[in-house]
């Protein structure tokens, strides 16, 4: 039991405390470490935290017991979702590894002023590297927060090791090494700014003390402080490298902008924004186009002092853009129809379009006038159909960005000429998605997919408050059949399985094989996410659950969560429309069943598809739950609809004919637990008005009967 094991961890945590008492264990430490050095794993948190706390004292106090092994297991639980845990694992981490006796009369090499702190950073760099979990920094960083805050915080260290890297004597830091490094400081600049766990850590944000509130303060002075003069050098010297570029552009979303003005340091903001715009220069990377534009958008608040300074560079900046962009689409059409086959033309012109689309998702383009340059493009393909895959997909994402600009432009003082002409584009552009919806590239259907769902979302889900009129023209909800394309498309896209062929691959195609796997599933499962929103939010009718609902046993592995989720929802929007299309779901399935089976054969109950349907029925009933107050009228619901199947087609009631569909009840049975001992009454009642006594037919065929009043009156 939890209970026995965490009081045995808290008694001997009282004898490993003492140095006098450990001499006296060597014989149980032998015969039980193994057992102690498990224990984190513990599937009880409280046990798993304490026996981390008994394994620091006895590091600590009983020497060399642990072994290099040992503590590289337990090292590694630093990583651990369950806070408490890690934050446990942090110190042992922070105590064994990274702070070392005699660190504090370590002389600093080559006169510099961080010898100890210098030293630790490194050591904490190679655990990150050599754990090969270095995509989990913000985890580590957490882990180690309570236990070396200040060392944490010491961001000029950091920085100086990146800008000083290899002048002074001592061991230069590799490329690797400096990337682990760029991505400690945004951790530790985040940790301290947002004063709460990373995601996925912690189910809500933590309520700050006083103490704990000023001390943030504190923490964001310093690093606006530190950063608004260090950032542009490490810009300018990491420019080139789009991962470290991409990460240090996130820091200035934690500034204190007012600094800049009260320090006078408008200079080093002169700074940064030319590097910001070298760096989009340079770049046609998403997630470092991404990180610039977000950088102007946090720089351009309009609360602060620097506005005006900021809006002209990025005013200056977006001339620039769209002047090579208009230049690149005047040399495309002046060619003969318009077909462009140059590689380098083609990469250019992607790029200028992604470096556009990037800032049209954070910043109002509306007056450069970008939606009638793009939608021409996109008119083109529909037309021509040849336009390469690396100039649609931009140019979709800034026709939409540019529409959702219009729409977010609607006031109360809008004309209606203007309002009747978006509402023109609005109905336009979803037509262009539909159609982009069969484009010949995979790559382009899934964008205009994901795009039509963030769409149809938005135009069926405007807030009223402003203009009541204007968004009731502007209102929009799928018809029938756009509804039935969209599902056609998730079941191709998502749930048909493709062929595969097989290969004799080298280990080095297999693990790029598998990556390309995952990638695959991740668009799989953002397809599915995005049109199960359409279901939640009643964009598209909640019957067309019943067929993604079909393949939740399936594909579980993949996207049993997603589809839980999505029951989830539903159920709490309407609960007797969500258990009926659970009902039509096993209807569905249950009809398909009967078509496949031979017509002069009896119903199969132990065939693999009868087995299947049955435990679908099984996984369908565990998601309501042990409240069975709280799901009775949606449990009832499915017994009153599933008799109803079950005796369609019977020849009245006398009994005289075998319901063709009598076997379903077999299937329903998997909810009768689920009702309460009254409602079980009332539906045996229900079932007793389809049915004569005694039963007329001897043998199996009244079976699934039998067996299903058995379990309404168990």
């Amino acid at each position: 039991q939890a209970e026995v094991r965490l009081k045995c961890l808290l008694g001997l945590q009282g004898i490993y405390s003492r140095k006098e008492l450990v001499s006296r264990m060597d014989l149980f430490t032998s015969r039980f470490k193994d057992r102690i050095v498990s224990m984190p794993l513990d599937k009880d948190h409280e046990v798993a935290v304490q026996a981390m706390k008994l394994l620091m004292l006895m590091s600590q106090n009983c020497e060399d017991v642990l072994s290099a092994e040992d503590c590289e297991t337990l090292y590694l639980f630093v990583y651990t979702t369950h806070r408490p845990l890690a934050v446990a694992a942090g110190e042992f981490l922070y105590k064994r590894l990274l702070s070392r006796e005699g660190d504090e009369e370590v002389q600093p090499k080559g006169g510099g002023k961080f010898g100890a702190s210098g030293d630790q950073l490194k050591r904490l760099i190679r655990f990150s590297l050599e754990s090969e979990l270095h995509k989990h920094v913000a985890y580590l960083i957490d882990s180690l927060w309570d236990w070396a805050g200040e060392f944490l915080k010491d961001w000029e260290c950091m920085t100086t090791l990146l800008l000083r890297n290899g002048e002074e004597d001592g061991e230069a830091l590799s490329d690797g090494h400096e990337s682990v490094l760029i991505e400690i400081i945004l951790a530790t600049v985040r940790e301290a700014a947002e004063g709460h766990p990373p995601v996925g850590r912690g189910a809500t944000k933590k309520i700050l003390s006083v103490k704990e509130k000023k001390i943030q303060l504190e923490d964001c002075t310093k690093i606006t402080e530190h950063f608004i003069m260090v950032l542009p050098q490490l810009l300018a010297k990491y420019s080139t490298d789009a991962q470290k570029v991409a990460n240090l552009l996130q820091i200035p979303q934690y500034y204190d902008l007012d600094v800049y003005r009260t320090g006078h340091l408008e200079k080093h903001l002169d700074a940064l924004l030319r590097e910001v715009k070298d760096i989009v220069a340079k770049h046609s990377d998403l997630s470092v186009l991404e990180a610039s534009s977000r950088t102007y958008y946090i720089l351009c608040s309009e609360e602060a002092a620097i506005y005006s300074q900021v809006d002209s560079a990025r005013t200056q900046l977006i001339d620039e853009l769209m002047g090579q962009l208009n230049q690149l689409l005047d040399g495309f059409w002046q060619k003969e129809q318009g077909f462009c086959t140059d590689a380098g033309e083609i990469s250019q012109m992607n790029s200028a379009l992604r470096r556009v689309a990037a800032f049209h998702n954070a910043h109002d383009l509306t007056k450069w006038n970008l939606y009638d340059k793009t939608l021409r493009l996109l008119v083109f393909e529909m037309e021509h159909g040849s336009l390469p895959v690396l100039m649609i997909l931009p140019a979709l994402q800034c026709t939409y960005f540019s529409l959702l600009w219009q729409l977010a432009a609607v006031s109360e003082n809008s004309p209606k000429e203007t309002i009747f002409a978006l509402r023109r584009e609005l109905r336009r552009f979803s037509q262009i998605c539909m159609w982009f919806l069969h484009h010949k590239e995979k790559d382009v259907r899934e964008k205009a997919f994901m795009i039509l769902c963030d769409w149809l979302l938005i135009l069926s889900h405007q807030d009223s408050n402003d203009n009541e009129e204007a968004v009731g023209l502007l209102y929009y909800l799928p018809s029938t059949s756009l509804q039935e394309k969209l599902l056609l498309f998730i079941q191709k896209h998502v749930f048909m399985e493709e062929e595969e062929e097989s290969k004799d691959l080298t280990e080095e195609e297999e693990r790029k094989d598998e990556s390309c796997k995952l990638d695959d599933l991740h668009k799989k499962r953002s397809l599915l996410a995005a049109y199960c929103k359409l279901i939640v939010h009643n964009v598209v009718e909640m019957t067309a659950a019943a067929e993604i609902y079909k393949y939740y046993v399936k594909t579980y592995n993949d996207f049993g969560d997603i589809i839980k989720e999505t029951l989830s929802k539903t159920r709490h929007n309407n609960k007797i429309q969500s258990a009926k299309t659970l009902i039509l779901c096993l209807q569905q399935l249950f009809q398909a069943h009967t078509e496949s089976q031979d017509s002069s054969s009896d119903m199969d109950s132990s065939s693999a598809s009868f087995t299947n349907m049955k435990e679908l029925a099984r996984r369908f009933s565990l998601t309501f739950g042990w409240d069975q107050v709280k799901s009775r009228e949606s449990v009832a619901m499915i017994h009153k609809e599933g008799i109803e199947f079950a005796f369609q087609g019977a020849a009245g009631v006398d009994g005289k004919c075998l319901p063709p569909n009598l076997s379903f009840l077999l299937i329903i049975s998997e909810f009768s637990n689920k009702l309460l001992k009254p409602d079980k009454r009332l539906v045996y009642a229900y079932l007793q008005r389809y049915i004569a006594e005694p039963l007329p037919c001897r043998g199996d065929d009244w079976q699934p009967l039998i067996l299903y009043r058995s379990s309404l009156l168990a």
